[in-house]
């Protein structure tokens, strides 16, 4: 396991560019969903704020020493993300770490601009690296300043997270973990990457033959994590909308992000998708393998 520092010596450029692009936070829209449509920004548990869309998950995590931003999203989502956290009290130019849940478009296409903005450094898993570079907003190249590993921690100003490679939806998806602090009580936070199949070929998939064994192995080490509070890199792993509704209704109530069984619940509905494709290719769920007894 390695730890990952970050001191206060980061560059910021200047912001206006993120005001020129205010006007396209519609843009990103596919399957009739508007990826980049604002959500109320609100604390999620201890120093863990929620920053993205209505859709996406961009997660603010607060220190002393700076902030730490994971999944930058779309290009368009930008300005989103500045306004939540500004919203919040905090300044969009305190981003020093940028982390990201996986290699795809929704969640990353955002880290160039992004840096170009803040100066944050941005780490990815080693695993997503090759997938990365090739996702160029305007042609320009990926920024991939730190290479992290499974198990590696990344602390800044007291707060430590974790990196758990949790592989199958991308071969680097990322979970992170940390513990936070509210109410005199110390929680199991888990950010989820994914564990949802898209439209993943479980059948013999030369661009990454180990995919199924990757989705087993994940299954097991979410089952795992401790996990008191969980969110994802997409609010419906975790019910934003009710949640929120939640705590508008009862702010001084229990904290709706505190579900457990909703994180237990999330896993078993990814496997047992997991194990109907399987069963659709008739593949052996113990063997992994086809009805001839080799790989398809």
């Amino acid at each position: 396991m390695r730890t990952i520092f970050l001191g206060l010596s980061v560059a910021v450029c200047g912001l206006t560019l993120l005001g020129q692009g205010r006007g396209a936070a519609k843009g990103g829209a596919f399957a009739n969903i508007d990826w980049n449509e604002p959500f109320p920004a609100h604390k999620v548990v201890g120093n863990v704020y929620s920053v993205g869309s209505a859709q996406l998950g961009t997660f603010l995590i607060v220190t002393p020493a700076g902030n730490i931003l994971i999944n930058s999203d779309y290009e368009e989502t930008i300005p989103v993300i500045r306004k939540q956290i500004e919203d919040l009290g905090f300044k969009f130019s305190d981003t020093k770490i940028l982390l990201n849940s996986h290699a795809h478009p929704d969640h990353t296409s955002g880290d160039a601009l992004l840096k170009e903005l803040t100066g944050a450094t941005v780490m990815a898993m080693a695993e997503d690296v090759a997938a990365l570079q090739n996702i160029k907003p305007g042609g320009k190249a990926h920024p991939i300043d730190k290479v992290i590993h499974d198990g590696d921690t990344v602390s800044l100003g007291g707060t430590t997270l974790t990196a758990h490679l949790t592989p199958g939806h991308t071969k680097g998806c990322t979970t992170w973990t940390l513990k936070a602090e509210e109410g005199g009580k110390t929680y199991d936070v888990v950010i989820v990457g994914s564990m949802s199949l898209n439209a993943a070929n479980l059948g013999d998939n030369p661009g990454y033959p180990t995919i199924r064994e990757d989705f087993v192995k994940t299954f097991k080490a979410m089952r795992a994590l401790p996990c008191d509070v969980f969110v994802g890199s997409h609010t419906g792993f975790y019910n934003l909308q009710a949640k929120y509704a939640k705590i508008k209704a009862d702010p001084k109530g229990p904290n709706p992000y505190i579900d457990h069984a909703g994180y237990v619940a999330l896993i078993d509905t990814s496997e047992k998708a997991f194990l109907a494709q399987l069963a659709q290719l008739k593949i052996d769920p113990v063997t992994l393998k086809g009805p001839t007894g080799q790989r398809q």
